[in-house]
């Protein structure tokens, strides 16, 4: 019986060695140590044993149990350790490894790129770019730029006041009580004046607010680039080949423009600076009111005025300044016919650019 006990160990050691699978170790767990297995008859048989060679035998099959469940233990990580290092080969991911369903990546808005393109343009012309404050004082808005109180500009229904807001440092140490969120980049004309004196080249980009119905070409919220040049010999030549520049660099070489006369208090004389209509080629449409012409580059002499709010000698400095319509200078170099496409946060419509 000792022998059998032996043999059956053996065999079961030599056999768990080559089990390769879960089901086969279970499968041969059940034939050695299951209910109806090898050695649960040994054991049955050894109630046939005389009293003190069935206590020595017992002690062997209880050795003999031991040893296959510990091989069967063993045999069961190593078969688990193989079935994790198969599936972990099978299943291997390069983390690092570039997605093909990767979040999109988010691009500048149009006005951001256009608006940087004329940065760089205008700073190779010499060019400072500067930043100015958009909840704005009457004075800088209004009075500075020669426009007095009963012009209709300062009326409510083209303007945002701000009410509650009080004690606005204005024209030279005085205070004004009215601010407004800025009509026009042109407010930072005399700051920037004041600031840095002259000669003088500057833009000054942003948003600007006004109280007016939305259209095609017309909403509340729009951006400008204003531009101030100040200096000893400045002419009228000098703003038309900044707009003919402009207009070269954005739309390409020989894009038409006209200038064409248009009063503005802040400057004198004043020009409404146009570019072809993108849409009809200058045959006339909604967009342009069947003009043929968008307006996108207002500017002019810098009024006498406006150089003596600023502390300038307009005897002896003379200047042009300009405040191109940013928002339709994009619609017109990307052919958006709408103006409130710009503001209208919709992803299938920025996703384009």
């Amino acid at each position: 019986m000792k022998g059998q006990l032996e043999q059956l160990k053996k065999e079961f050691v030599e056999l768990v060695d080559k089990v390769a699978s879960r089901e086969a170790l279970e499968e041969l767990k059940t034939q050695f140590l299951g209910r109806k297995g090898k050695l649960s008859g040994l054991m049955k048989e050894m109630a046939s044993l005389a009293d003190g060679e069935r206590k020595l035998v017992g002690a062997v099959a209880n050795e003999v149990k031991e040893a296959i469940e510990a091989a069967f233990g063993e045999a069961e990580q190593k078969v688990s350790k193989a079935s994790w290092s198969a599936t972990a080969a099978k299943e291997w991911i390069d983390v690092t490894e570039p997605t093909f369903h990767a979040r999109p990546h988010g691009t500048l808005h149009p006005v951001t790129q256009v608006q940087q393109e004329l940065e760089e343009l205008f700073t190779s012309m010499g060019f400072m770019v500067l930043d100015g404050p958009e909840l704005e004082s009457d004075y800088y808005n209004f009075t500075a730029l020669n426009i007095p109180p009963s012009h209709p500009a300062r009326d409510m229904q083209d303007t945002f006041y701000i009410e509650g807001k009080t004690g606005a440092a204005g024209k030279a140490g005085s205070e004004e009580t009215g601010w407004v969120m800025r009509t026009h980049t042109s407010s930072f004309q005399v700051r920037a004046m004041r600031e840095h004196g002259v000669p003088l080249r500057a833009i000054v980009p942003g948003r600007c607010f006004r109280n007016e119905a939305t259209d095609a070409r017309h909403e509340h919220t729009f951006h400008q680039l204003e531009g101030v040049v100040v200096g000893e010999g400045i002419s009228f030549a000098h703003m038309k080949g900044v707009f003919q520049a402009v207009a070269d660099h954005l739309y390409g070489k020989g894009t038409k423009i006209r200038l064409s006369p248009k009063f503005y208090p802040f400057v004198e004389p004043g020009v409404r600076g146009e570019l072809e209509c993108f849409l009809c080629k200058g045959k006339g449409c909604r967009v342009c009111k069947q003009s043929g012409w968008l307006e996108a580059m207002p500017g002019g002499m810098i009024h006498p005025n406006v150089l003596r709010q600023a502390g300038i000698d307009p005897e002896k400095y003379s200047g042009f300044a300009f405040g191109f319509g940013l928002t339709r200078l994009v619609m017109l170099k990307y052919g958006i016919d709408d103006i409130r496409h710009l503001e209208s946060g919709d992803l299938r419509f920025l996703n384009q650019f």
